[in-house]
């Protein structure tokens, strides 16, 4: 059954919130940052082949889908200890006309 950005920040809430919220924003932006670069790093061993020819890897692979979903842990982390409402955040891109263009 999918789940909804809200179920997902809801989830992490559950789970979560009273030791990241203890921890604090700064600390917790650091851990969310740290993981932004396993990400960068799961993104470099996934685009080698541009690089060096060799595919990625079934771990590699693996791990990219894994860093997806830490980094977008932590990000629902932030907003929790925030008070901000993913859910209603993105509605910057899904409401028309809130957003138009693209960057460069």
């Amino acid at each position: 059954m999918p789940v909804t950005i809200a179920d997902f920040q809801r989830l992490i809430r559950e789970k979560y919130f009273a030791t990241d919220n203890a921890r604090g924003t700064h600390a917790t932006f650091l851990l969310f940052a740290e993981e932004f670069g396993e990400l960068a790093t799961a993104l470099y061993n996934n685009n080698k082949q541009a690089h060096n020819g060799s595919p990625p890897t079934d771990a590699e692979r693996a791990n990219l889908e894994e860093e997806f979903a830490d980094v977008l842990a932590w990000l629902a982390t932030l907003a929790n200890i925030n008070g901000v409402d993913l859910e209603r955040a993105i509605e910057k891109y899904t409401r028309p006309g809130r957003v138009s263009g693209v960057k460069e």
